[in-house]
């Protein structure tokens, strides 16, 4: 991979990270334009975490490169920490003090005088809706406010990247909600989302374009809806009364919609898979009306990222995974011994 780092937050070229004999990254690639929200997945041990400590210079790595802001990861570790934010998965805040007060306390921290710290506190708890509850004590945030909060914390110094570890882990849905628009707002601003989550529908929401992390690799690496297109069109699922013949109905819809359906005798049903959902749904609207049929029930349905994501990082991708490291391993130990 070859990216400019004028045009890219962040760069990883061919990261890896071993720890004994397990390989936290294997050859790790990542390049994020500036401003966007970019998801990290994969599943528990896969090398999120890692990904990220390498990146905001928590942990060093064995070989390859990285960049952030600008910055090389490794010789230049300082002016990348000057330039970046860091919200991990548990809350940074002190729950004594005051939003208000957290806000001062880390600008303080930073560097900031104290009238820069006051400052920038009253902006950003304008910013993530917070100014009513400014001067309450944390302890009595909901858990939506203290991570909103949280984030806060980690614009203080208006980093070019904020760095994101599963930020709604533990949240109802209104507090997720009320942290994805604070999320997208941080976008908006100009700010580059490195987002790790275990939540699809969180990357699905937020993320424009994704990579999918397992044993260390990259296995994929595409927008949401590209990832989705990956495992098969649309479905339409249509179940029909049990007064018809199913058999029949179902070849005559095949014939109107042109492609076969896959027949459900269980639920008397038929499903039509197509790469345009919506086009076969009216065909199929257009067949039932004809024919005078009220269907039980007719459903469009897209692929989901939870699908991508099992498809991506299931038991046979493991073992193809591990084969190939086992593979790779060999190769090196001959060519070695041949040396």
């Amino acid at each position: 991979m070859n990216v400019s780092p004028v045009t890219h937050s962040l760069i990883a070229e061919g990261l890896c990270k071993r720890y004994g004999d397990v390989a936290a990254l294997d050859g790790f690639d990542l390049a994020v334009p500036p401003g966007t929200v970019h998801g990290l997945l994969g599943p528990n041990g896969a090398g999120k975490s890692t990904a990220v400590k390498i990146l905001s210079t928590l942990l060093d790595f064995d070989s390859g490169t990285a960049r952030v802001a600008g910055h090389d990861v490794r010789g230049q570790a300082r002016l990348v920490r000057q330039r970046i934010g860091l919200v991990g998965q548990e809350a940074a805040v002190d729950e004594i003090l005051s939003g208000r007060q957290n806000l001062v306390m880390f600008g303080r921290l930073y560097g900031l005088s104290t009238l820069d710290a006051r400052s920038q506190a009253g902006d950003l708890l304008a910013s993530f809706d917070l100014a009513d509850a400014a001067d309450r004590a944390v302890s009595t945030y909901s858990g939506g406010m203290r991570r909103r909060l949280d984030i806060a914390v980690g614009l203080v110094l208006t980093p070019s990247v904020l760095f994101l570890d599963e930020p709604t882990t533990g949240l109802d849905p209104r507090a997720r909600n009320e942290v994805w628009q604070a999320v997208r707002q941080v976008a908006e601003h100009g700010t580059t989302v490195l987002l790790t989550t275990q939540y699809l529908d969180e990357a699905d929401q937020l993320a424009s374009r994704i990579t999918v992390l397992n044993q260390g690799r990259v296995v994929a690496d595409d927008s949401p809806e590209a990832l989705k297109r990956q495992i098969g069109g649309d479905r339409v699922t249509v179940t029909l009364p049990r007064r018809l013949p199913l058999g029949p109905a179902a070849e005559a819809l095949a014939v109107t919609v042109g492609v076969p359906g896959a027949v459900d005798s269980a639920n008397h049903a038929v499903t039509f898979e197509a790469g345009a959902g919506v086009v076969v749904l009216a065909e199929v609207v257009r067949a039932l009306d004809a024919a005078g049929v009220v269907p039980e029930d007719l459903v469009l349905r897209r692929p989901t990222l939870d699908e991508v994501f099992l498809t991506l990082t299931g038991p046979r991708q493991q073992a193809a995974a591990t084969a190939a490291a086992t593979t790779a391993a060999a190769a090196a130990r001959i060519e070695e011994d041949v040396r």
